[in-house]
């Protein structure tokens, strides 16, 4: 019992870890890239999951604007 609840946390540390790691390295490319980073796109970067960092990181090669970005249809 005391395996599997500290086989859980440790996941979930690293799934926290890696968000963190994805949050990080986007808001280093968005900067490089555009400038100064907003307070609602740092916000937006800061509450998203995995899925959408990575999804993000690719539209950077695209973008003309961080609306480009972060645009929900694409």
């Amino acid at each position: 019992m005391l395996a599997e609840t500290v086989g859980e946390w440790t996941k979930e540390w690293k799934r926290e870890g890696r968000q963190e790691e994805g949050a990080s390295m986007l808001t280093r490319l968005l900067q490089r890239r555009f400038g100064t980073v907003p307070d609602w796109a740092n916000e937006k970067i800061a509450k998203a999951d995995l899925s959408s960092l990575e999804e993000w990181s690719l539209r950077i090669f695209d973008a003309q604007s961080l609306d480009d970005i972060f645009a929900d249809e694409q």
